[in-house]
């Protein structure tokens, strides 16, 4: 038996939404639902992969940053250098 769906109520740009009702129209989904579910479960699944794949780089390249080369990377990427 499948489980019921939860209604939840969301803010969007109206043109988001408009590009939304568009693809929902010309496409194989039947809802703004279903396109909005889609694209969630999509980026999900995304964001594991990710994961998955970072943890796997991590280790070939031996385990987990330090706490200084994770502190290095923060101030790299937020423009302050090395």
């Amino acid at each position: 038996m499948t489980q019921p769906k939860a209604k939840i109520a969301i803010t969007i740009d109206p043109d988001v939404l408009d590009r939304v009702r568009s693809e929902v129209e010309a496409g194989p989904l039947r809802s703004v639902s279903a396109y909005i579910e889609h694209a969630v479960t999509n980026q999900l699944t995304a964001e594991d992969d990710f994961d998955s794949m970072l943890a796997e780089m991590l280790e070939a390249t031996g385990g987990p940053m330090t706490d200084e080369e994770m502190a290095a990377a923060w101030r790299i990427l937020n423009g302050s250098g090395p």
